[in-house]
């Protein structure tokens, strides 16, 4: 899913870059413009979906270079949830909290993590997978010794 209202509030904003990976075909159909839109072929799977997230996130950090990262880690990239459009499993999904927290902090920028969109019948089965990136950053934590 795009996260339509941050591209919104900030459209036109130079002083706040907004990054949206997401389906080229999911929802909503008609999207709104955020500073950099990466828009991915259906069904793509972990590793293809990982080195994106890696060109993408270097690029942006190098380029960009922000004081703050506010990062929406939305799990509905996975293969489960039927409006995001990808196949991500769950360990796909570790691996990308992983790597975006891991390439920020490695900036040494400081980032702020928030779970956001995903849709699963089984409300267990959403939190866990909302809880990896807290799991990815108490991880982090202990890895550099916060």
């Amino acid at each position: 899913m795009q996260g339509d209202g941050t591209a919104f509030i900030f459209q036109g904003r130079k002083d706040v870059f907004t990054l949206s990976m997401h389906a080229a075909n999911n929802f909503p159909a008609r999207k709104q413009n955020s500073t950099l839109d990466v828009p991915l072929p259906d069904g793509m799977e972990d590793d293809d979906y990982l080195r994106t997230v890696a060109e993408v996130v270097s690029g942006v950090l190098q380029d960009f270079r922000p004081d703050l990262v506010l990062y929406d880690a939305g799990v509905d990239p996975h293969a489960d949830d039927k409006l995001g459009r990808l196949k991500l499993t769950d360990n796909g999904l570790m691996r990308r909290e992983m790597q975006v927290l891991d390439s920020v902090m490695a900036a040494g920028i400081p980032i702020a993590g928030n779970i956001g969109g995903g849709y699963h019948p089984d409300l267990t089965v959403l939190a866990r997978r909302h809880c990896l990136l807290h799991w990815a950053a108490t991880q982090m934590f202990v890895d550099h010794k916060l």
